[in-house]
């Protein structure tokens, strides 16, 4: 069958509003088709040769960021926090590895969540779920849960904000390595966590003026002064994603998904006669699906075929969500399937949507040491098998909040969640867990 932008319509489609404005709805659309892209497709080419980089086994990526970004949360403190915790787990995971680490962060378009039920009900008030900032609002009312087009623009005006600043940072000398203790957060600094990682800070300082002596200064080498971080997010709103896809007349006369660099499927709308997998298959883009338990041999097979018919190394990015009780029972299977039909993926683990729990005070969270052992377990499957554990996806914050429980760094309990539970959605790590987890692959990859 023919691929076009549009070509999904005529597909069964799931998670998606129901707008009663048909034509605000249409307006919309072409309003975002005539604004510019979010991303360059050569950008987009460019972290497709990184992620076959990782697939071969010479890199390793790290993926990460907000649940789901929110319009009312939206400010430089909470990008500049990200960036700054991005840039510590870059650096601990590429001098444990001594490998380059691929960033690409859930940001700057993250707005868009599937839900589990299409309502929910308080106190016997029922109302249509929060579905994300991209569609309706948070706020538990009739009127703020109604599925609005016109968020669609303000969710594109705050990523090209987002994009924007991430750009800055990434080449206005921010990253510098001669700044690396700078990038430690205060709330971290006086703990153990941030006194190992300022023991690191001193080693990379004495390399980095090593390097200097013998006449390699940061502003000759752009390696040392600059980074770069890709943006993603899980493409689930396709209205929003097709009026961003444009072709490449400049480059290869390829599509892209212009709103993002990279962009990933869920577990919930991975159904390979629906209309995600439809509008994927026709991208040019590196893309992901998440994988979880209830994932078949052939289906998975046929998946891959579908997403990555050429078997191109870095197109495809499979993330792993299974929960640790399950991924020893499940992923072994589909791991040796897909290496003996000689399959060119990217696996990485996502050790966060598997781990969902209800804590006894009532707030939904992750244990860390759940999410822990999900990823050495998914190591140690990958270790047995001789194949390439590529990298890590977590949801994650800059900031202190209290989400997820446990760690050695912060000792969240249940009790301790209320004080800063922040999330749009679902719970995420805090800087010091998202940091710790760092420390701790490193260690696994090196044992």
């Amino acid at each position: 069958m023919r691929w076009t932008p549009n070509s999904w319509r005529d597909f069964p489609i799931k998670q998606q509003p129901t707008y009663e404005d048909k034509k605000a709805l249409n307006d919309v659309e072409a309003e975002l088709s005539s604004y510019p892209p979010l991303i360059f497709a050569g950008e987009a080419r460019t972290l497709k040769e990184q992620l076959a980089s990782v697939g071969r086994g010479e890199a390793f990526l790290l993926q990460g960021g907000d649940c789901a970004e929110s319009f009312t949360n939206f400010n430089t403190p909470n990008i500049k926090n990200f960036f700054k915790l991005i840039l510590q787990m870059n650096m601990v995971m590429m001098y444990s590895t001594g490998k380059p680490v691929v960033k690409v962060g859930r940001i700057a378009g993250q707005f868009a969540k599937p839900r589990s039920s299409d309502f929910e009900e308080i106190d016997g008030v029922k109302l249509p779920s929060y579905r994300g900032d991209i569609i309706n609002g948070v706020a538990f009312t009739p009127e703020a849960r109604i599925p609005n087009p016109h968020n669609m623009i303000r969710a594109y005006n705050q990523a090209s904000a987002t994009q924007n600043l991430l750009r800055a940072f990434s080449r206005g000398g921010f990253a510098d390595l001669n700044k690396v203790h700078k990038w430690n957060l205060n709330f971290i600094k006086d703990n153990t966590l941030g006194k190992r990682y300022e023991e690191l800070s001193e080693k990379i300082d004495r390399a980095v003026k090593f390097i200097s002596a013998c006449g390699l200064s940061s502003e000759q080498v752009p390696q040392l002064h600059q980074t770069t971080i890709f943006t993603s997010h899980e493409a689930l709103l396709l209205n929003y994603e097709e009026s961003l896809t444009k072709i490449d007349s400049e480059g290869d006369g390829k599509y892209y998904d212009c709103s993002a660099h990279m962009l990933w499927i869920g577990d919930r709308t991975r159904d390979l006669t629906d209309a995600h997998i439809e509008f994927f298959r026709g991208i040019a883009n590196p893309i992901g699906c998440k994988v979880g338990s209830t994932m078949g041999e052939d289906e998975l097979i046929e998946l891959i075929d579908v997403l990555n018919p050429e078997n191109e190394e870095g197109r495809l990015n499979l993330i792993v969500r299974m929960g640790a009780s399950k991924i020893q029972e499940f992923f072994p299977t589909l791991l040796r399937r897909v290496r003996d039909e000689g399959r060119n993926v990217v696996w990485s683990c996502d050790p966060m949507h598997g781990n969902v729990e209800k804590s006894p005070t009532g707030y939904k969270t992750r244990d860390f040491e759940n999410i822990l052992s999900e990823v050495e377990q998914f190591f140690a499957i990958h270790k047995e098998m001789g194949t390439v554990a590529g990298g890590i996806h977590l949801e994650m914050t800059g900031n202190d909040v209290t989400e997820c429980t446990g760690s050695t760094s912060c000792s969240i309990t249940a009790e301790d969640l209320s004080s800063r539970y922040h999330t749009q959605c679902d719970p995420r790590l805090n800087a010091s867990q998202a940091l710790e987890l760092s420390f701790m692959i490193g260690d696994i990859i090196n044992n």
